[in-house]
C-alpha cells in the first residue's frame, strides 16, 4: 500500500520546458525553521536547479520563505541544500550530467512518512518547435474530445 504524499510546491514548468528522462527521489537536509515553513505550504521550485559538486548533489534556488517565529534562527530563504541520494544514483547522476548534456531539475517538493523529499528528473531541454508541437498536439486532442463530446449529445438526444 502506498504511503500518503503531501506535495509542498511543483515545477510545473519543468514538464514544458525539458524532456524528462528519468525520475529520482532525493531526501534534503534542512535547517529547523525550513522543516516549519515547509509544514506551511511556504516554498516554490521554477527557478531551481540541481547540480553535482565534489560528488554530492546540491538544490540550487529552491525558495523556502522565512519562518514567521524563527527570529534570529532564520533560514536564508535561496540557500543551497544537500540532496540526500545514495552513492550508486550519485555516481549514475555524474555519468550522465556530464556525458550527455543533462540538467537535474527538482518536479516537485513533497513530504513522505514526515520526511522532506524533492522529486528529481534528469533532464534535456526542449527546442522551441518542440514545445509549439506538444502544445498542438494539447490543442488537438481538446478539440477531438469536445467533438466526441457533442456527438455522443446528438446521439443521446435522438
Amino acid at each position: 500500500m502506498d504511503e500518503p504524499i503531501k506535495v509542498i510546491a511543483q515545477n510545473r514548468r519543468a514538464r514544458h520546458e525539458y524532456h524528462i528522462l528519468e525520475t529520482f527521489e532525493a531526501g534534503l537536509a534542512l535547517h529547523g525553521t525550513e522543516v516549519k515553513s515547509l509544514r506551511m505550504g511556504k516554498a516554490s521550485l521554477p527557478e531551481s536547479y540541481a547540480r553535482v559538486e565534489n560528488g554530492e548533489v546540491f538544490l540550487l534556488n529552491a525558495h523556502i520563505d522565512e519562518y514567521e517565529q524563527g527570529n534570529r534562527f532564520n533560514h536564508d530563504p535561496t540557500r543551497r541544500r544537500k540532496l540526500l541520494l545514495h552513492r550508486r544514483e550519485i555516481n549514475r547522476l555524474i555519468g550522465r550530467v556530464e556525458e550527455r548534456g543533462l540538467t537535474l531539475v527538482p518536479l516537485r517538493m513533497y513530504f513522505r512518512r514526515g520526511k522532506a523529499k524533492v522529486e528529481l528528473a534528469l533532464a534535456r531541454g526542449k527546442k522551441t518547435h518542440d514545445k509549439r508541437e506538444a502544445i498542438a498536439r494539447r490543442e488537438a486532442e481538446r478539440e477531438m474530445a469536445a467533438a466526441m463530446k457533442r456527438q455522443r449529445r446528438t446521439m443521446n438526444a435522438e
